[in-house]
């Protein structure tokens, strides 16, 4: 499995950026968050992988911090929450925001990311 990537940020888009390796590009979805957090191409960058492989792709997740891949780990082992649904909570809320809000039952807070309202509410 990819574990990261070092390279050229050579686009940026809504929800994904591509990133050269050795003349190979890699397309990459993302938080907001993360990729907020990347320099503007044509510049270089390290982003953490959590690769994902399905019977029709091989698809990869980029994450600025360990603390965002590890929640976005964890959001996807949760029934109903895929990794679209996952990426739209992280770039609502940072890690730290999650803690707090599923520490406190801040449904409030939650709910400011809309496709997680139904499976918060389904869940606990």
């Amino acid at each position: 499995m990819i574990a990261f990537l070092s390279g050229l940020v050579i686009q940026m888009e809504l929800g994904s950026c591509v990133i050269d390796v050795n003349g190979v590009g890699y397309l990459v979805a993302a938080s907001t968050c993360t990729l907020a957090a990347l320099p503007n191409p044509p510049e270089k960058a390290r982003i953490l992988i959590e690769t994902v492989v399905r019977e029709d792709a091989i698809l990869l997740y980029g994450f600025a911090e360990s603390a965002e891949r590890e929640w976005f780990r964890l959001l996807v082992s949760v029934q109903g929450v895929g990794a679209k649904v996952a990426l739209g909570m992280l770039s609502t809320l940072s890690p730290g925001e999650l803690v707090a809000a599923l520490t406190t039952s801040d449904k409030a807070t939650l709910t400011r990311a809309p496709v997680w309202v139904a499976v918060w509410l389904n869940v606990f």
